[in-house]
């Protein structure tokens, strides 16, 4: 019987707040999806990086010919095999270095070839302008630092470059677009949480009457305050579900038709990334707001 009327106060506070109850709907799905797709980004971003990472080298770059005008670590010249020798001698005892592959000019110009295709640029370049070089795969990226204090000095390098600074600009930019999103999901939460507590407000005052009469018959605090609770819940669980859909579309039509048939060479989120993220979402969904809810109602249905 209880439960029965629990219920019954849930549809007639819906269907009073109709309207409010449709904006914290909307608020919440939009805030709760700004908080799932900012999760994904960062899964995204820490993908990206393990992926590229994996990949990148550090680069020994050697003097040539053409380089012995420009003085500095060039000066006397080419490079020798000896100081190449040398080099990577020293490169092969040390622990952080899992491989070493040596890229001569013909090579350098032949990638480069490959890089700029027929365009007017490719036509700039010699393969005698290229310089030899040294492709260095670590154990473990982060140690570039290693590399270049003990190589950049040395006679014969004109370089050593890390080629995570051509792809730290990117990462860089996906950081700064998850912080705003971070900023409007959080902006959105107070304009939800906002909207949640006059909702409530706004329902308790329709029926005051009612939970006077209840207060004077025993009824308890819980009791009374049940039935706003659950509004709110229900209302934040909607939103939440919503936000699910919201996701898992955004999954479907801009990574999984959109950007992986247009961008091969980065490696997207799955769907696991995806479902992880939306319990998360829906418990948040139904929590925020029944504890909304039950702070806000302590203070107004004292009678």
């Amino acid at each position: 019987m209880r439960a029965q009327f629990v219920l019954s106060e849930i549809g007639v506070g819906l269907r009073r707040n109709l309207t409010m109850t449709f904006a914290v709907i909307v608020s919440v799905a939009l805030s709760l999806g700004l908080f799932g797709a900012s999760l994904l980004m960062r899964d995204q971003v820490s993908t990206m990086k393990g992926y590229w990472y994996d990949k990148v080298n550090v680069s020994i770059f050697f003097c040539n010919k053409n380089d012995a005008e420009t003085g500095s670590h060039c000066a006397k010249g080419a490079a020798t095999q000896q100081q190449k020798n040398d080099i990577k001698a020293e490169l092969d005892r040390l622990p952080i270095v899992q491989n070493v592959q040596y890229e001569s000019s013909d090579q350098a110009y032949k990638h480069y070839k490959e890089q700029f295709g027929d365009t007017p640029v490719a036509g700039l370049v010699t393969p005698d302008q290229l310089p030899e070089s040294f492709r260095v795969k670590l154990k473990d990226p982060t140690k570039y630092e290693v590399i270049k204090s003990a190589f950049s000095e040395r006679p014969g390098v004109q370089e050593v470059q890390d080629q995570r600074d051509t792809i730290e600009p990117l990462f860089n930019l996906l950081n700064g677009m998850n912080i705003a999103a971070l900023v409007v999901m959080a902006l959105m939460l107070v304009v939800a949480l906002m909207l949640i507590v006059n909702t409530v407000r706004v329902s308790a005052f329709s029926r005051r009457r009612e939970t006077g009469i209840m207060r004077l018959v025993g009824a308890s605090s819980f009791y009374i305050q049940m039935p706003f609770i659950l509004e709110a819940a229900i209302a934040g669980l909607l939103g939440a579900v919503f936000a699910c859909v919201l996701i898992v579309g955004g999954k479907w039509v801009l990574i999984n038709n959109w950007l992986a048939t247009k961008i091969l060479v980065i490696k997207f989120i799955g769907w696991d990334s995806v479902v992880a993220v939306l319990p998360l979402v829906l418990l948040i969904g139904l929590l925020m707001p029944a504890l909304a809810a039950f702070f806000a109602l302590r203070k107004y249905l004292k009678v």
